[in-house]
């Protein structure tokens, strides 16, 4: 009978990674809209489910993706990314995840990951500081966000 309980979570547990999807967040120096804006990450903001993965890829030289402070759901792991290598993360912790590239933060290259449509960290993350074009980088994710889930986007 243990034998079998034992299998079954085995074959419980596969089964949910066998649901988990890889989102791929581009990594770029311009838009491909054909945007004037330099240095972005595509998509910039994204909406997954606890356990996907997201890989950043380095399209082009300079990136990297690392997590901001203040803007990650109680508990979650903060990450720093090597510039120019691709970077595979989970997310288990449902939240608001804003992430930078190192480099490029105040030009504006900021993203959010919003997983399990959990934005109960949403004020944290807002109240969270940033300089330069960060600032109005971050301002508009917060409204695409508030557009696309109805929350609070001031």
């Amino acid at each position: 009978m243990r034998t079998l309980i034992k299998a079954l979570l085995i074959t419980l547990a596969l089964a949910s990674q066998a649901f988990a999807e890889n989102h791929q967040v581009l990594m770029l120096n311009a838009a491909s809209n054909n945007s004037d804006h330099p240095n972005v990450f595509e998509p910039a903001l994204l909406f997954i489910e606890p356990g996907d993965t997201v890989t950043f890829i380095a399209t082009d030289p300079g990136h990297n993706s690392a997590s901001w402070r203040g803007m990650l759901p109680e508990g979650a792991e903060s990450w720093n990314g090597a510039i120019d290598e691709e970077l595979t993360i989970e997310f288990t912790i449902p939240g608001i995840y804003g992430y930078v590239c190192s480099p490029h933060y105040t030009m504006g290259m900021v993203g959010l990951i919003v997983v399990g449509g959990d934005t109960s960290n949403l004020e944290d993350a807002r109240r969270a500081r940033h300089q330069g074009d960060a600032r109005g980088a971050f301002r508009d994710l917060f409204e695409q966000l508030g557009a696309a889930t109805g929350a609070e986007s001031q």
